[in-house]
């Protein structure tokens, strides 16, 4: 580790790149701007050393680790497999099984938010494919845009980070993995080191022990679905949806409804027949490929001998097992769509060759997230703020105050992968230091590391999700055809209650020692109070006669 004087400075690279992100509100310039920065420290402040280091040193680097391109392929290769399930018109094939089943406002919404659930692979495909799908049913049955814009675009991200296969696992899991492994290299405690070298070895069990902890966009799933059973809505939405189901209008009058996108590549062909099973067969082989793999592989890692399945889970490798997944799976989508003549060899190869593409600006990001970790690990970073910190601090107001930082990053920047990578590489070193992580079976403030690394997760989707520069905000109003500015102004107050509740008994419930399921059913109950207070059911006389409103 080199000496940086003062030990300030340490701290000047991953704040410059937050700066930058809100300023320029672009995430590959600020995470650059933060490598940069850092190698010309290492470098005595020579820039044309601090340029050359930067791209030799760090960004090279981040590319010669195994673990790191076993992540890229990964992602690289589910992308490819969701662009020839979308060109095939399997995903498609999901929503329309679904759509005969919407025969009222409450079942209408009830299946928008289903059928989010169910394409929980992709983010981005969950947004174009609910929102453009669904929107005749939703319009036909008199249900505002806004609302069918806040059911896409509030299952969409949280349900793909939750989801232990899709094209946010591979991301978090490197970032989880590469922030404990800088960790590790920073505390002076054999046995802590140990520990978090065992987590770095397998991040995705960490992964696995840090979903209950998801505070916010678990809650955030839940209440979609409590509204939608409860019939009431509060606040722009509540007026937004008395227009619509009163035949005033899908969209608010005057307003100006984004227009549908168009998916290209992805998007099937005239008359390609839409059917599930293109869709579902390729997710179950990943799902399945993956589960075996890593029983599989954990298992031998063993040996013989009786094993818990959290053992089995911990001892597994997760990168073979997600490359194993993903590299069947798309596979079987190409089969699946070359056998029935949907596609040719050569239009397979294009959708999955688009897939791919799409996860291009990814992996642009991580190589860069991994870099800055690696400038952080070599400043000292989280040593000199564990110092700096540790007194002043209590250690379990760390998640919520986590939780906070990353909504205001990603409200600023509109990425919530940005903000994890600007993040991670800080974050996890600074709660170690303090103290968390010791004894990954359960014991030292464990829950506080879980917590700290699910809450820069969970901040970011709520950042995410209020930002109207967010790229996800964004698409859902073009997939929903509804005016961007009331997408944002009708879902803030949800993101908003929702956030609070996820914080104040999530965050800090859970850190002084609320169990996280318990919690999650606390801030069920207080949602459900808080809509019963605040809601109120829109008008259900002038929705029983839905008239057939265009699409």
């Amino acid at each position: 580790m080199d000496v940086i004087d003062p030990g300030w400075l340490s701290i000047v690279p991953p704040l410059a790149a937050i700066a930058a992100a809100l300023v320029f509100r672009e995430v590959v310039i600020s995470l650059f701007a933060g490598v940069w920065l850092g190698a010309l420290f290492l470098a005595d402040w020579d820039p044309i050393a601090a340029t050359l280091r930067t791209v030799d040193e760090f960004i090279v680097g981040a590319l010669f680790d195994a673990d790191h391109v076993a992540i890229m392929v990964f992602t690289l290769l589910l992308g490819g497999m969701v662009g020839v399930m979308s060109r095939s018109g399997g995903t498609l094939g999901i929503v329309e099984a679904l759509r005969p089943y919407a025969t009222s406002r409450r079942r209408g919404q009830f299946l928008t938010w289903l059928a989010g659930l169910v394409i929980f692979f992709d983010d981005y495909s969950n947004t174009l494919i609910v929102g453009n799908t669904f929107r005749p049913v939703t319009d036909r049955l008199r249900i505002s845009r806004e609302k069918l814009a806040y059911i896409v675009d509030s299952t969409a991200a949280p349900m793909a980070a939750i989801a232990v296969v899709s094209t946010w696992v591979g991301f978090e899991i490197s970032l989880i993995g590469e922030a404990l492994g800088t960790a590790a290299a920073q505390t002076a405690d054999p046995a802590l080191a140990a520990d978090l070298q065992s987590g770095a070895a397998n991040p995705f069990s960490v992964f696995l022990h840090s979903i209950p902890y998801l505070f916010y966009p678990i809650l955030a799933l839940l209440f979609v679905a409590m509204i939608v059973v409860t019939k009431r809505d509060f606040g722009p939405m509540l007026d937004a949806e008395r227009r619509a189901a009163a035949g005033g209008g899908v969209t608010r009058p005057g307003s100006s409804p984004a227009t549908s996108t168009d998916g290209g590549l992805m998007e099937p062909r005239e008359g390609t027949p839409r059917r599930w099973v293109n869709a579902v067969v390729p997710v179950l082989v990943v799902v399945l490929v993956v589960v075996v793999g890593i029983w599989t592989t954990g298992a031998q890692s063993l040996g013989e001998g009786e094993h818990t399945l959290w053992e089995v889970v911990g001892a597994a490798d997760p990168y073979k097992s997600l490359l194993w997944g993903s590299m069947l799976g798309a596979v079987c989508a190409v089969v699946l769509a070359t056998a029935q003549r949907l596609l040719r060899a050569t239009e397979a190869v294009d959708a999955f060759v688009g897939g791919m593409r799409s996860m291009m600006m990814a992996m642009i990001i991580l190589t860069l997230a991994w870099s800055i970790g690696a400038v952080t690990e070599a400043l000292g970073t989280g040593p000199y703020l564990t110092g700096v910190l540790s007194d002043a601090l209590p250690i379990w107001s760390l998640p919520a105050l986590v939780t906070i930082v990353a909504a205001a990053v990603s409200f600023a920047t509109g990425s919530s992968w940005g903000t994890m990578a600007i993040l991670f590489p800080v974050v996890v070193p600074l709660a170690v230091n303090m103290g968390a992580g010791a004894s990954f079976d359960g014991g030292g403030h464990y829950t506080i590391l879980l917590g700290a690394i699910s809450s820069i997760m969970a901040g970011s989707i709520f950042g995410d999700h209020c930002s109207p520069i967010s790229d996800t905000t964004v698409m859902s109003s073009l997939a929903s055809a509804c005016d961007h500015v009331d997408h944002v102004r009708t879902q803030l107050p949800y993101a908003l209650v929702v956030a609070v509740v996820a914080i104040l008994v999530g965050d800090v419930g859970s850190a002084i020692g609320l169990s996280p399921w318990l919690a999650i059913l606390l801030g069920l109950g207080i949602l459900y109070g808080a809509l019963r207070v605040l809601g109120s059911a829109a008008d259900q006389d002038a929705a029983a006669e839905p008239a057939a409103l265009g699409g």
